[in-house]
């Protein structure tokens, strides 16, 4: 029997993770905070743990000593709304996230695999960019960053092999967040058109089961202390993503590009290329943005009195 542990494994990629995990097979531990279960597979295999992120260091102590085989990482404070900008909590994130690595290696796990972002890529061009301003979400994405130059070192010190994961954005049923899939789509529901930037910006998207599906194999699969990248293998101006949704969704409203400034920062298109997660895993991309989004939409109009 497999097994992996899972924190964060109630949320939205964490419990994704966990589901395509035992359809392959694994028995999970699964640790997140107390009474966030819900999402959880009702299955025999699955094991529950209450773990705070600041309890996560004592988990060897309340836990038995067992050789598990992957620590999957996804518990992340504050990855949504005003607390990116909370410097403190970013900063208590990375160290969350080593103390998870450390528990890793002393609950015999032989790999440990944190959810990072493509964001990195983003943050290291804002704050090196001259005269440049960045926003105070890229505080996130520092945290990310710093989790992950730190972890790095300390994996190679204490002899456990790291896998860094990043994903572009994920998007589909089960998340809930004001991001922009699930705003857009909301409108698209009320019949409001959606205004954007001009979308020049590159971007991509990955359906919630591709995402899931790549962290399984990049766990069984993925080379020690590389960093793989999770995408759709298809990234492109972002227009021509809301121009996709646009015709599978909502053909009858005319979406508006160009109402809204651009300020972030353009990644040119190389740094979404998904060549070594597919070489090094057999990992592609199946479902398509717009069936991707026709799921999505059909999710939350189901979900009444919920949307954002």
């Amino acid at each position: 029997m497999k097994t992996a542990i899972v924190s964060g494994a109630n949320g939205f990629v964490g419990s994704a993770v966990v589901r395509e995990l035992l359809q392959n097979g694994y028995e999970i531990l699964a640790l997140d905070q107390k009474d966030c279960f819900g999402n959880l597979p009702k299955d025999g295999r699955v094991r529950f743990v209450p773990c705070d992120l600041s309890e996560l260091s004592c988990l060897k102590e309340i836990r038995p000593k067992a050789a598990y085989d992957i620590f999957y990482h996804f518990a992340w404070a504050g990855s949504a709304g005003p607390a990116r900008a909370d410097t403190a909590l970013q900063l208590q994130n990375a160290q969350w996230t080593v103390d998870a690595l450390r528990t890793a290696k002393e609950l015999g796990c032989s790999r440990f695999l944190c959810a990072g972002s493509i964001m990195e890529h983003e943050t290291i061009a804002a704050a090196y960019a001259q005269g440049n301003r960045p926003g105070s979400g890229y505080i996130y994405g520092g945290g990310k960053v710093i989790a992950h130059v730190m972890c790095m070192s300390v994996a190679a010190q204490i002899g456990i092999d790291l896998i860094w994961p990043e994903i572009t954005n994920a998007y589909g049923i089960g998340e809930r967040s004001p991001r922009l899939v699930n705003t857009t789509i909301q409108k698209c529901i009320r019949g409001e058109i959606p205004r954007f930037t001009a979308g020049t910006q590159n971007y991509d998207f990955v359906y919630i089961d591709d995402v899931a599906r790549a962290f399984r194999l990049i766990g069984e699969r993925g080379k020690p202390f590389h960093e793989y990248l999770i995408g759709s293998s298809h990234a492109r101006p972002l227009r021509a993503f809301l121009e996709e949704m646009q015709d599978a969704i909502a053909p009858e409203l005319k979406f508006q590009f160009g109402d809204i400034p651009f300020t972030g920062i353009d990644l040119p298109l190389n740094k979404f290329d998904c060549i070594q997660t597919e070489r090094d895993t057999g990992f592609r991309a199946e479902i398509s943005f717009a069936e991707g989004c026709r799921r999505t939409m059909e999710w939350w109009k189901g979900q009444e009195g919920m949307m954002v």
